[in-house]
């Protein structure tokens, strides 16, 4: 295997053009966008398909030319690719498991400060003129964290972040997970429903897969206390998302972090962009520089392994 490798949707990962997929291997062919119809042209001949949250159907997989042996996926999730059919078909499937930890983790504890401080309100009053929370008492809630309880759905690389970040600031930690944990300090492992019934805070970390899809739905929302913050980090469709903004609006529960949604990005009449107990971010939690060099780092590394005979990452 020579390492030829393309790069489908680089502008997904390189939008500002600071980052050099030259180092992905001697040979690289980039295309900043590629429609469903354009992908068995482009990789026709290649060794290495590199892709960033860019569904590949079995179908398109199994037409795949026989050159092609690994699918990078450039991004933690790998539930756009067609896991099956690549297997079927010979092919690698390996992803970036840790590439963004930190910065993902710090984004959901940025929600929890925020909405515990009503900020996106605040900031809101100033751009129309209103100063009142300055000559008055403040007008808005404000909130300690420490005390509070955050229930962490998924205890995974992402979420023990998380919770190492929230226990530093004082906060009650519960933890939801597939297969059951010993307690820790300050760490209690429960069931979902007990986690959703005392959370103050509830924060999403879990993979997509069927059995995560709305998670959050119609039925937990009903489970959480009307002063609950929903978070969610992870992926857009662990959130019935319908079901969600129908509790916010009726103040079933108090107000949601969202850094991704189910369709990204939300559609321009969702009724998510002016809430006032929502804070929408464009699924900032990996976009920063530091965070995708260190993917693109992460990415070589996989392509390297593979080529030498020591796969990594690989979740096929």
């Amino acid at each position: 295997m020579g390492g030829k490798t393309v790069v489908l949707n680089s502008a997904r990962m390189n939008y500002d053009g600071k980052l050099d997929m030259s180092v992905l291997s001697s040979d690289v062919t980039e295309y900043a966008v590629t429609e469903q119809d354009q992908i068995l042209e482009r990789v026709q001949g290649m060794d290495v398909v590199v892709t960033k949250e860019m569904p590949v159907s079995g179908e398109t997989i199994a037409q795949f030319p026989d050159s092609v042996k690994l699918i990078c996926e450039a991004g933690t999730g790998y539930n756009n690719i067609d896991i099956e059919a690549a297997r079927a078909k010979g092919i690698t499937v390996c992803n970036i498991p840790a590439y963004s930890t930190e910065r993902v983790a710090h984004t959901a504890i940025m929600m929890i400060l925020n909405l515990s401080s009503t900020m996106q309100v605040q900031q809101a009053m100033l751009t129309k003129g209103d100063r009142s929370n300055f000559t008055k008492c403040l007008q808005v809630n404000h909130v300690e964290v420490n005390g509070k309880v955050l229930g962490v759905i998924g205890a995974g690389t992402i979420g023990r972040e998380v919770i190492k970040v929230a226990q530093a600031l004082g906060m009650k930690i519960l933890a939801y997970t597939r297969t059951p944990r010993a307690d820790e300090d300050n760490l209690k492992y429960v069931s979902l429903e007990e986690l959703l019934k005392q959370s103050d805070y509830i924060s999403l970390h879990c993979p997509l897969t069927p059995q995560t899809r709305h998670i959050i739905n119609k039925d937990t929302i009903a489970m959480m206390k009307p002063t609950a913050f929903v978070i969610n980090t992870g992926r857009g469709a662990l959130i019935d998302e319908p079901a969600l903004i129908e509790a916010l609006q009726k103040g079933q529960i108090a107000g949601a972090g969202l850094d991704v949604q189910e369709t990204e990005p939300p559609v321009q009449d969702n009724p998510l962009y002016d809430m006032p107990n929502v804070i929408l971010t464009p699924h900032m939690g990996w976009k920063g520089l530091e965070t995708r060099q260190r993917l693109v780092s992460i990415l070589a590394a996989n392509i390297k392994g593979f080529i030498e005979g020591n796969p990594q990452n690989v979740v096929s």
